[in-house]
């Protein structure tokens, strides 16, 4: 009993190739899972972008009232909006652009 259960999905994939539905290879999966990760980075990279503006102005607003900690927001801010560009310009500085993954918008 144990050994049709273990062998039942096999026989069970071995049937579904053979019915003419074509095969489709591991590469081109991982190619639909970087574009779904493409997909996903546009929200990140909205949600970062509108994080930062905030933390900007935040900064700003503490500035003007006196306080010496608003340049350190202002800091932040500008690094949490441009994280993405960060990030892409040091991978080409170190050579590894086939590791940028392209947002899809």
């Amino acid at each position: 009993m144990v050994i049709f259960s273990l062998t039942a999905p096999a026989r069970a994939k071995i049937a579904f190739l053979t019915k003419g539905t074509p095969f489709v290879p591991p590469i081109a999966q991982l190619q639909q899972l970087r574009e779904g990760f493409g997909s996903a980075l546009v929200l990140i990279f909205m949600i970062g972008f509108f994080w930062g503006i905030i933390k900007i102005w935040g900064g700003a607003n503490a500035i003007s009232k006196g306080d010496s900690e608003g340049k350190g927001g202002i800091l932040a801010g500008i690094i949490i909006a441009a994280a993405a560009a960060i990030m892409g310009a040091l991978f080409a500085i170190f050579g590894m652009q086939d590791a940028v993954v392209t947002p899809r918008f």
